[in-house]
């Protein structure tokens, strides 16, 4: 199985319930190491879809300030 990208809110929300599944402890120990597993890939998933996300946020921010400034000198003129 290739490594789909699912949306970040999606893959936090099936964390989520891969969490409650393994708190509710009623998993043999075979089911619970394979939501383990299932989780730890999905918190990857998140903290790469994040880092990515950051980056992002970054350069549009860098970008940002010099596009304000322009901005700002053309209203003043």
């Amino acid at each position: 199985m290739g490594k789909k990208e699912i949306p970040f809110e999606e893959a936090m929300q099936q964390l989520e319930i891969v969490a409650e599944e393994l708190e509710k402890g009623n998993l043999n120990l075979d089911e619970s190491v394979n939501k383990f597993e299932e989780g730890m890939k999905l918190s990857k998933q998140c903290s790469e879809l994040l880092e990515n996300a950051e980056k992002r946020i970054t350069v549009l921010l860098k970008n940002g300030d010099t596009i304000k400034e322009e901005n700002f000198i053309q209203e003043e003129e």
